[in-house]
């Protein structure tokens, strides 16, 4: 299934009911995408970072080297 600029190579629900899909970003690598049943979701993107949102808001993004840059409330 294609969407915006990747494709869902794979998809699920694990037993506690959350969400997960894995992406093809084409030459840019693969990714992942997880939601969780309480809001919260993250992304594992092909770059190396990792964006979370934690279901109320408040969003983190890690990058490859460790770091951690609080993106505020969105």
């Amino acid at each position: 299934m294609t969407q915006g600029d990747h494709v869902i190579t794979g998809h699920g629900t694990n037993s506690q009911g959350n969400h997960w899909c894995t992406r093809d970003h084409g030459d840019r690598g693969n990714g992942f995408h997880y939601s969780n049943k309480d809001g919260s979701y993250y992304y594992d993107n092909p770059n190396g970072t990792k964006y979370h949102n934690d279901g109320a808001g408040k969003a983190t993004l890690s990058t490859p080297d460790g770091r951690v840059i609080d993106l505020g409330k969105k």
